[in-house]
């Protein structure tokens, strides 16, 4: 990339871009502010206010979505008559989860086998630095060539729709020729990919109760019915014998034509123990590209340390369920439920809440932006050609985008790779991704300007 004007000052700047990702990785915005002070995710939102602002947009304003969060927007005026870019990441971040088990501490950038550690530093903190460091490779090198809106968006993690609603009560604010969302990744390290689609998602919390109160289990255990055990009978009946997810009415045997994921390396990916065996069949890109997943997030009910020998009266669970497209997330969401109330055993009583959904995504990959984007990647990453893959998780955001401005182009590119195990602990971002990818972006607007 050395001979390449762009790719030089995208490397120039790369000591830069460290020093602004550490700043942005400090912030602890979790946008769940049971958890996490409201403080640290506005903080990290004035961050990228700031940014825009030194980098000379317009109309910089923190946006109040109905949520409660912020979201970051400002506007790039380009050459008159020139195309308009939405460019799209967020800043907000998956909790850190064990923080014991983070080698170095999850909100302290930290270089480490030449990669940078921190959460959010690949999803999605590292995407608004991508973007900075586009728009300033052009800036240095004749000028950007297109209108550019940019958001950061403060609670994509937290699935609550924040940006989602305040984009549909204001649809000319981010209306685009072309969308470019920063959170999503190469197939592997090295290897140029755009995703082409998404799976949706629907989200529901389960409540089983059978007993008035915990009553003790060496007088009534036997013929008092568990709760507990009732739900994990029901959440059991969501997966077939090889882990296949079963929910009545819901097809689970489609199948995905591109790009293939290699089932050794996905184990490697995936950290899979010796000996365990994958779940489901079919190829690996069908089960987490083409097909419905269910999983089960989290049990509430009584922990080992400080059990006592009781008949639980109440249990309760919160279940995801990923949606491929070619299904509609509002009936998988009413198959899922149905689902969960007709398998139930021993006539308990039984409360399904739905707490989130998001639509699936494909996107048109024979458009001129794809084009512009195939071109740009095969500069950023000499002798290897842009792959398509699809992403099992889900960004609400661009269907509505897609719903709103139907004659956008939305492409998804970014750094959350396999080794950067994102919503884990010690993810990681890889320094020459981020840096390939960013002349990737810049190469992209000059030559999308142009077409």
């Amino acid at each position: 990339m050395s001979s390449n004007p762009v790719a030089e000052t995208v490397a120039s700047l790369m000591p830069r871009a460290r020093a602004e990702l550490t700043e942005l990785v400090a912030f602890k915005s979790v946008a769940d502010f049971e958890q996490f002070p409201r403080s640290e995710s506005e903080a990290a939102a004035h961050w990228v206010a700031d940014a825009l602002t030194a980098e000379g947009f317009q109309d910089v304003a923190l946006l109040d979505t109905p949520d409660g969060t912020q979201s970051v927007y400002g506007y790039l005026p380009g050459p008159a008559g020139a195309k308009t870019v939405l460019l799209y990441a967020h800043y907000d971040v998956q909790p850190p989860l064990d923080e014991a088990g983070w080698t170095t501490p999850p909100f302290e950038l930290t270089e480490r086998d030449g990669r940078w550690y921190g959460r959010g530093a690949a999803d999605c903190k590292g995407g608004v630095i991508m973007h900075l460091l586009a728009l300033r490779a052009l800036k240095a090198n004749g000028g950007v060539p297109v209108h550019v809106k940019f958001i950061a968006e403060g609670s994509e993690e937290q699935g609550t729709g924040g940006l989602e609603r305040y984009a549909e009560e204001h649809p000319a604010l981010l209306e685009a020729d072309t969308v470019v969302i920063g959170d999503a990744g190469n197939f592997r390290v090295g290897l140029p990919t755009v995703t082409a689609t998404l799976r949706g998602m629907t989200m529901m919390r389960i409540q089983v109760d059978t007993l008035a109160g915990n009553l003790h289990s060496g007088q009534f255990g036997g013929a008092a019915p568990d709760a507990l055990a009732a739900l994990i009978r029901v959440l059991d009946s969501l997966r077939g014998k090889d882990g296949t997810t079963t929910i009545d009415g819901l097809t689970p045997d489609a199948s995905w034509d591109g790009l293939q994921y290699d089932e050794e390396q996905f184990r490697a990916d995936a950290k899979v123990l010796d000996g365990v065996e994958l779940i489901g069949d079919g190829t690996v890109a069908d089960r987490i590209w083409a097909r419905p997943a269910v999983t089960v997030l989290g049990i509430d009910c009584p922990p080992v340390v400080g059990a006592t020998p009781s008949v639980q009266a109440s249990a309760r669970a919160l279940v995801s369920l990923r949606v491929p497209p070619g299904i509609d997330a509002a009936e998988a969401t009413k198959l899922l439920q149905a689902h969960l109330e007709t398998h139930t055993p021993w006539g308990a009583r039984v409360r399904t809440e739905q707490i989130g959904q998001g639509q699936p995504f494909r996107a048109d990959t024979t458009s001129p932006a794809y084009a512009a984007m195939a071109e740009a990647m095969a500069v950023a990453y000499p002798g290897q050609e842009m792959q398509y893959a699809g992403q099992g998780g889900s960004i609400p955001l661009c269907n509505t985008l897609a719903g709103l401005y139907p004659h956008a182009e939305i492409l998804l590119i970014g750094l959350s790779e396999p080794e950067a195990q994102i919503h884990a602990v010690n993810e990681s971002v890889s320094p020459e991704e981020l840096e390939r990818l960013s002349v990737a972006e810049a190469l992209f607007l000059r030559n999308y300007a142009a077409s």
